[in-house]
C-alpha cells in the first residue's frame, strides 16, 4: 500500500511540475510579430520622430511634447513597471491614449504598437485610472465659494449673464454594453451612457457625472445626480444670494445654473421661456441664456474634436466607458487654453452630431419661486 501511495505522490508532483512549466511557457511566449516591437513598433519609430516636429506631434496626440511630459510627470509613477521584453514602458503606455484621440480600434493599436490586444486595453485603462487618481483633485477640483464667485463674474463679463454658476447639459456616449438588456437603450433606439456636465465660462468642466442609463432624460439624470441633490439641499458652499447688477430694487436672488428645455425650472436652475409669442423682455432673456448655455455645447464639441473616439461606438464595458470619459474630461481641463479654443471649436461641431447626442426632453412644472427668480432676470 505504501509504495502505491508514494507512486501517487510522485505522479501528482510530476503533473504539478508539468502544469507549472506549461503555465510559465504560456506567460513567456510572445507572438513573433510582437517580438519585433523595438525594431518596428510605432512607439520606437514614429512617436520618437514626432518629437522633432511639434506641429505634427500636436496633431497626432492632440497635445504638445511638453504637455505630454507634464502629463507623464503626473501619472508616470503609477505606470512605471519593470521594463522587460513583455511589459511596456510608461511613455509607451501613455502613447496608447491614441485610442481616444483617433478613430482607432484596440485591434489596430495592438498591431501598430506590436502589443497584445489585452495588453493594449489594460494599458489604456491603467493610464485613465492613473489620470483620474492623480489629476482629478488638481484639474477638476470640488468648487469652493470663491470658485463660484469667480465663475459668476466671468459669466457676467463674457456672456452678460450675472449670478451664473455654470452651464449644465447632458450628452450621450454611444456604446453597446454586452449583456446589458435595455437599461442603456436611449430614446433614439441606440445604446448609450450619459455624461452630465457643468461648465464654467471658459469651456472647462466644473462638475461631471458619467454612467447613467441612456434612456433617462437630462432632467431625470440631473435630479438624481450628486450635483442636483446638492443644489437642492444647498450643500455646495454657494455664495449668499446677491443683487443683480442695477437690480437692487428687485431684492437679492440666488446664484443659478443655466440649462435648456430638458431641465426643470428651479430657483437655482434657469431654463428658457417656451413658445414663440413671448414678450421682447422674455426674448432677450432667452437670447442671453442661450449665449451663456453655449459654453457647455461648445465644450462638448471641443471634447469630441479632441477625443475622436466619441465619433463612434465605444465597444467596452460600461464601467470602462465611465473611466475613459472621466479621464477625457480631466485632460480637457488640463489642455484647454484660451488661445486654442477657436481652433477646436472649428473642428468640434461635427463631433456633437456624430458621436455625442442630446438626451430626451421631459415635461417639467415650475414652482412659483423659480418663476419669480426668472422674471427678475428679464
Amino acid at each position: 500500500m505504501l509504495p502505491q501511495l508514494e507512486t501517487s505522490v510522485v505522479l501528482c508532483c510530476l503533473v504539478a511540475l508539468v502544469l507549472l512549466r506549461c503555465r510559465q511557457g504560456r506567460r513567456r511566449r510572445l507572438n513573433p510579430i510582437n517580438v519585433l516591437r523595438r525594431e518596428h513598433g510605432q512607439y520606437y519609430h514614429l512617436v520618437q520622430e514626432l518629437l522633432l516636429d511639434p506641429a505634427r506631434h500636436h496633431r497626432y496626440f492632440r497635445m504638445s511634447a511638453e504637455e505630454m511630459e507634464t502629463l507623464l510627470s503626473f501619472v508616470g509613477p503609477d505606470l512605471t513597471k519593470q521594463t522587460t521584453n513583455y511589459r511596456s514602458p510608461s511613455k509607451d503606455q501613455l502613447s496608447l491614449l491614441r485610442l481616444v484621440i483617433g478613430k482607432y480600434s484596440i485591434c489596430s493599436l495592438a498591431f501598430t504598437y506590436r502589443l497584445g490586444f489585452e495588453t493594449v486595453l489594460q494599458c489604456i485603462m491603467e493610464t485613465c485610472e492613473a489620470i483620474e487618481r492623480r489629476m482629478l483633485a488638481i484639474h477638476l477640483p470640488r468648487p469652493t465659494e470663491e470658485t463660484w464667485r469667480q465663475t459668476s463674474q466671468k459669466f457676467h463679463e463674457k456672456w452678460d449673464f450675472p449670478n451664473c454658476l455654470g452651464s449644465v447639459d447632458g450628452k450621450l456616449m454611444i456604446t453597446k454594453p454586452p449583456n446589458s438588456g435595455s437599461r442603456f437603450l436611449n430614446y433614439n433606439g441606440t445604446f448609450s451612457v450619459v455624461l452630465l456636465a457643468l461648465l464654467d465660462a471658459n469651456y472647462r468642466f466644473t462638475a461631471i457625472q458619467v454612467g447613467d442609463f441612456g434612456r433617462n432624460s437630462d432632467g431625470g439624470v440631473y435630479a438624481n445626480s450628486p450635483l442636483g441633490r446638492a443644489m437642492a439641499s444647498k450643500t455646495l458652499q454657494l455664495p449668499q444670494d446677491a443683487f443683480l447688477p442695477g437690480g437692487e430694487d428687485l431684492g437679492k436672488i440666488p446664484y443659478t445654473m443655466v440649462g435648456d428645455a430638458a431641465f426643470p425650472l428651479k430657483p437655482y436652475l434657469m431654463r428658457p421661456y417656451a413658445g414663440h409669442n413671448i414678450s421682447y423682455e422674455k426674448e432677450m432673456f432667452n437670447y442671453r441664456l442661450c449665449r451663456a448655455r453655449m459654453t457647455v455645447e461648445k465644450a462638448f464639441g471641443i471634447l469630441a474634436a479632441r477625443w475622436r473616439i466619441l465619433y463612434q461606438k465605444i465597444n467596452v464595458l460600461p464601467s470602462e466607458v465611465d473611466t475613459l470619459v472621466v479621464a477625457m474630461c480631466i485632460l480637457h481641463n488640463f489642455l484647454t487654453k484660451p488661445c486654442d479654443v477657436e481652433m477646436w471649436l472649428q473642428q468640434g461641431g461635427a463631433g456633437m452630431r456624430r458621436g455625442m447626442r442630446g438626451t430626451a426632453i421631459q415635461a417639467n412644472r415650475a414652482g412659483q419661486e423659480a418663476v419669480s427668480v426668472r422674471e427678475k432676470f428679464d
